[in-house]
């Protein structure tokens, strides 16, 4: 379909699993092209996802003007993740949700991968109060998991020094591929609104307001339509149900 618009940034290459979400990889039928996928390399740092991730969405936001956002956090683009590859910061993480909240359309936010349970933990704690617009405080205070969060325990955690093996030119071309397909889309598509005929079997002018309180008359119960297999209450037609 064409009413709803999916767009994935994702490890992409060799058996990593699905092994799908190629930039090719565009949808079929209807949704021909409502499915946006951006393939992504091993070590991708916050400055890296910000390139590409700011003028997608900007551009599925001009473009298809979506009245309301599913936004899923998968935190397994963190650095450190168990099987992820990337090597974000949370706080570059989450500015990705402060931009898609910017849009101030409704949005529902869920969480997503993420297998350090306690980076995905954190994630999710920050990324809770960007979407209520708050600073939590670094120091984590103490609760009955507070060993997890060992040996410094902070909320933010630091990229490692992991090489980026998504190379400029490669971004560039990946941008490039996307925004252009995006640009050939047509204008976002609507339904068009009917105002609905009037219901002129309703329309008695001689006839006041009907009391929920008092049986209706012989006359309007003789204008109701009974299908075989409904079943109406008899104590509205005057009889015992």
């Amino acid at each position: 379909t064409d009413r709803v618009m999916t767009c994935s940034f994702h490890k992409f290459g060799g058996a990593f699993f699905p092994g799908t979400g190629d930039v090719q990889d565009v949808g079929a039928g209807a949704g021909k092209n409502y499915s946006v996928n951006v393939p992504l390399r091993d070590g991708m740092d916050d400055e890296s996802y910000q390139g590409v991730f700011r003028p997608v969405i900007q551009k599925i936001m001009d473009t298809f003007q979506p009245e309301a956002i599913v936004l899923q956090c998968g935190a397994d683009s963190l650095t450190g993740d168990r099987l992820g590859s990337f090597n974000m910061s949370i706080r570059g993480h989450a500015a990705c949700v402060r931009f898609v909240l910017g849009f101030e359309r409704p949005t529902l936010v869920l969480g997503g991968g993420g297998y350090t349970i306690c980076n995905v933990s954190r994630c999710w704690t920050y990324e809770t109060a960007v979407a209520l617009g708050e600073e939590p405080a670094d120091e984590i205070p103490h609760n009955d998991y507070f060993e997890y969060y060992a040996p410094d325990f902070k909320l933010h955690v630091q990229p490692s020094n992991m090489e980026n093996f998504n190379a400029p030119s490669y971004l560039d071309s990946i941008r490039a591929r996307v925004l252009g397909a995006l640009s050939e889309l047509p204008a976002c598509p609507s339904v068009p609104f009917h105002q609905p005929a009037r219901d002129l079997a309703a329309d008695d002018s001689d006839e006041e307001e009907e009391d929920p309180d008092v049986r209706i008359s012989v006359r309007q119960a003789d204008r109701t339509v009974e299908h075989p297999a409904e079943l109406y209450g008899g104590a509205q037609r005057g009889g015992v149900s």
